[in-house]
């Protein structure tokens, strides 16, 4: 056996190990209480501290672009658009400024 297949073997049994250790792992969460709210919060949560972080770290066009994603989210309740004007906005100021 070469080496690309004992690394593509590897990665593969890895892979599947991390997929079943999130299933098995995922039916043991709790489904009430504190945990579960906490639990239920974290995406939103990293995604805050993600940004935040750029925003602390960035100049004036990550500071636009925040404000315009913030005002895109509060009119319109959508993720996706919201963090899709984002992303534009930053690349458009970076590029053009």
């Amino acid at each position: 056996m070469t080496d690309p297949w004992i690394v593509t073997l590897g990665l593969c049994a890895g892979t599947f190990s991390a997929r079943l250790g999130g299933i098995l792992l995922g039916q043991r969460l709790p489904t009430g209480g504190a945990w579960a709210r906490a639990l239920n919060a974290l995406p939103g949560t990293l995604i805050v501290a993600l940004v935040a972080g750029q925003l602390f770290q960035g100049g004036l066009n990550e500071w636009i672009a925040g404000a315009l994603a913030a005002a895109v989210a509060f009119t319109t309740r959508s993720l996706v658009l919201t963090m899709a004007v984002g992303i534009a906005t930053v690349y458009v100021l970076r590029t053009y400024t």
